[in-house]
C-alpha cells in the first residue's frame, strides 16, 4: 500500500479556512483551530441573518402599507381583505412603494378597492 501524505490537502484546507477568517481579530484570523470555529459560527450565522432580512422587509412593508392605509381611513387588514375580495393581485413590496412614491395613486386604489 502507498503512503498518504497529507500536508498539501491540509495546507489547502487550512488556508481556506484562514483566508475566511480574515478580519477576525487575534488568534481567530491567525490560528487554524480558532479560526476553523469561528468561521463556521459565522457562515451559520450569515445563513440564519439571509433568512431574518427576508422577514425584517416585509414587517417594514407592511408598517408603511398600514401607515398609509389609515391616512386613508382604513386598517391595513382591511385593506388586505379588500384587495383579495376584490381580485388586485400586489404584492406588499408594491403597495409599499406605491404608498411611498405615489400617495394620490395609492389613495385611489384604496377608494376603488373599498367601494
Amino acid at each position: 500500500m502507498a503512503r498518504v501524505k497529507k500536508a498539501l490537502n491540509a495546507r489547502k484546507k487550512h488556508k481556506k479556512i484562514l483566508k475566511l477568517a480574515k478580519g477576525f481579530q487575534g488568534s481567530r484570523s491567525k490560528l487554524y483551530r480558532p479560526a476553523n470555529t469561528f468561521v463556521m459560527k459565522a457562515l451559520n450565522n450569515a445563513y440564519i441573518g439571509r433568512k431574518l432580512k427576508k422577514r425584517d422587509f416585509r414587517k417594514l412593508w407592511i408598517q408603511r402599507i398600514n401607515a398609509a392605509a389609515r391616512l386613508n381611513g382604513t386598517t391595513y387588514s382591511k385593506l388586505m381583505n379588500a384587495l383579495k375580495v376584490a381580485n388586485v393581485e400586489i404584492n406588499r413590496k408594491m403597495l409599499s412603494e406605491l404608498a411611498i412614491q405615489d400617495p394620490e395613486g395609492f389613495t385611489k386604489l384604496v377608494q376603488t378597492v373599498t367601494k
